[in-house]
């Protein structure tokens, strides 16, 4: 069986739904369901699913639990052998399905299939970056510190990998099947790859096409980044009860990487005073991440500086270079 079954969690989603579900819609490789899990959505989005009416979309209304439950709950009601993932406001290209099939038929042993995202602003308009993550030999510490599946909407999953990592805890007085974990909520995808990547014996590969168009909208993270480290060292606790090892070698250099991540976020924010304190803490925490990844390293530490030092009009001139510089060696990076 090639049939995929997609995950699509509804919350505050009106804006965006329809043209995400018409770019699953749009998907060459045809067999596939779109289970639509409403979380209660307190807009219109759950109207706006319902005037579809392809016999492939299910829609199902829950009360509002939080997305890592409205998206176990529909795992467990996937029939399809692959398991994908859709943000309500991200975009599939035509070929996502078919391509990540491919791969996963070429290659038996890889469990989870992903690849490069192009970033695109609200009004869906690109923004000329990438993420562009390692494709081949990606291990558990990969994972910890630079996460190459990258987002949510990338990854397509053998079900039986997910079968296979799943546990059970009590919800509302009864079990559940918890496949991403909500006691690590704000960082349950990555505690779920690497789950994945030290318990079972399935690989983590990418292929180089850009399949995935990743939506930048504006969101609370630069405004608490202290909130989000800190679901970063509670996903550290949660991933200790079965990788103490890893925890133990490598738990320093995640949360360098973290660290970084959230000074990258507070410089888009316009943030400088944030963002040169979370690269201090960011060195502070592990030195190694100047020498391991110089380049991002120090170009993030350089527009922290900038930001916070230098007038906004020559700031912004020498953004706007940047940006248009790291633009075009990803793009060389990916296959579109």
């Amino acid at each position: 069986m090639q049939r995929v079954s997609i995950i699509l969690p509804l919350y505050k989603s009106e804006r965006y739904i329809r043209e995400t579900i018409d770019s699953v819609l749009a998907q060459t490789h045809e067999d596939w369901e779109l289970i639509v899990v409403d979380d209660g959505s307190p807009d219109d989005s759950g109207d706006i699913v319902r005037t579809y009416g392809d016999p492939r979309i299910a829609l199902h209304t829950r009360k509002n639990t939080g997305p890592c439950r409205a998206r176990n709950f529909g795992i467990a009601q996937a029939t399809g052998d692959f398991i994908g993932f859709i943000d309500h406001d991200d975009i599939w290209l035509p070929q996502k399905l078919e391509k990540h099939l491919a791969h996963l038929a070429r290659n038996p042993d890889v469990g989870v299939s992903y690849g490069p995202s192009e970033f695109i602003d609200a009004d869906g308009a690109p923004l000329g970056l990438y993420q562009v993550p390692k494709l081949e030999d990606v291990d558990a510490r990969e994972i910890l510190c630079r996460n190459p599946v990258g987002n949510g909407s990338v990854p397509i999953i053998r079900r039986e990998l997910m079968e296979a990592v799943k546990f059970q805890a009590e919800r509302d007085g009864k079990p559940e099947w918890m496949y991403f974990d909500d006691d690590a909520a704000r960082w349950e995808d990555v505690e779920l790859w690497l789950r994945m990547a030290t318990t079972t014996d399935w690989k983590f590969e990418g292929i180089p096409e850009c399949l995935t168009l990743y939506r930048i909208v504006p969101d609370s993270i630069a405004g608490t980044p202290d909130t989000k480290q800190a679901a970063f060292e509670h996903g550290l606790q949660r991933v200790r009860r079965y990788a103490p090892d890893l925890i133990d070698r490598h738990g320093a250099a995640g949360r360098a990487y973290h660290l970084r991540f959230l000074a990258r976020r507070l410089i888009e924010a316009g943030n400088g005073k944030g963002a040169v304190l979370y690269m201090q803490r960011a060195l502070k925490a592990w030195p190694g991440i100047l020498r391991e990844d110089p380049r991002r390293t120090l170009m993030s530490l350089a527009g922290a500086y900038a930001l916070r030092l230098l007038p906004r009009s020559l700031y912004t001139r020498l953004l706007d270079a940047a940006v248009a510089r790291e633009g075009a060696r990803q793009k060389r990076a990916v296959k579109s």
